[in-house]
């Protein structure tokens, strides 16, 4: 099996900070304590073996948000380096509420592999679920920085729950000609009630309505730890059909769905649920859209 997978993280806390993996803790995510080692390149071409992979993008790994650019820095030197071109695109971190952000997006934009940037939005009103604690898309001095991503033709990593799809869908339309990726299939938290569900589901068909919105499937694992082909079956076909074959991208969210599936698991997983796509659906679900999206 070929894959690209668009949605990889690499870590190395020898020479590193990464602030949650220092204190790791057990969240709804999994036991983060299980994660507490370095993950190089080496161990993700290891943990890929049986899998063809022929390219992947690494989104920012949560580094010190002290000095976002060092992990650009080092992931560019393995794609030079060790890497040999991997990862080929790197999704780096900037803070767009910050003074600073202007200055951290042209440092970022001076490294080849750089295509975009994640700065995660998740806010919920359960603490167990909450990573930020503000509503930075309705920040006045977020939404400024925001307009500068099209100054270095960067795409931006959409990483939110279903409660902000509407906020994400008027910034999509602001910003029609700026590349959004939601991340981890819309992160439907709400799983136990039918307001849940409904939330998830007109909230990606309101991003899927913008053009300039793609989808990355992946992290399903995060939020259903003994998941099965069936019990995934229906979050894939309903994202397919929302956003159509040509703008939905399966990843791993390697290392941390590793704590749930073998990387070989998720991607057979994958195929047996489009197994009767066609070919030409096949190839841009798992190889052609992350390479078009991401530019690589």
């Amino acid at each position: 099996m070929q894959v690209v997978d668009p949605h990889i993280h690499l870590w190395d806390l020898k020479t590193h900070h990464y602030p949650w993996l220092a204190n790791p803790q057990t969240s709804f995510v999994g036991d983060a304590r299980e994660l507490k080692h370095d993950y190089l390149i080496g161990d993700f071409l290891r943990d890929a073996e049986g899998i063809e992979v022929l390219k992947t993008v690494h989104v920012d790994a949560n580094h010190d948000p002290a000095d976002p650019v060092e992990e650009t820095r080092w992931l560019q030197s393995i794609a030079d380096g060790e890497g040999r071109g991997m990862p080929n695109g790197i999704v780096a971190y900037a803070d767009l509420s910050s003074d600073r952000a202007e200055a951290v997006l042209e440092a970022h934009a001076s490294f080849a592999s750089t295509r975009g940037i994640r700065q995660i939005l998740n806010t919920h009103p359960k603490p167990l679920y909450d990573y930020v604690g503000r509503h930075y898309m309705r920040e006045p001095q977020w939404r400024k920085n925001f307009a500068l991503l099209r100054r270095h033709a960067m795409s931006f990593d959409l990483q939110l729950y279903p409660s902000q799809m509407d906020d994400a869908a008027a910034l999509a339309r602001e910003h029609h000609d700026t590349q959004f990726i939601v991340n981890h299939a819309g992160m439907f938290v709400d799983r136990s009630s039918v307001q849940g569900y409904r939330a998830w589901r007109d909230g990606m068909r309101a991003l899927a309505a913008c053009a300039n919105v793609a989808v990355k499937v992946s992290g399903l694992a995060m939020f259903d730890h003994a998941w099965t082909i069936e019990s995934l079956r229906p979050y894939v076909l309903e994202i397919i059909d929302t956003f159509g074959s040509e703008r939905v991208m399966f990843a791993s969210n390697f290392p941390v769905d590793r704590l749930f599936a073998s990387y070989a698991a998720l991607w057979k997983a994958y195929a047996s649920i489009v197994d009767d796509a066609s070919d030409v659906e096949k190839e841009a679900l798992f190889m052609r859209n992350a390479e078009r999206i991401y530019r690589i």
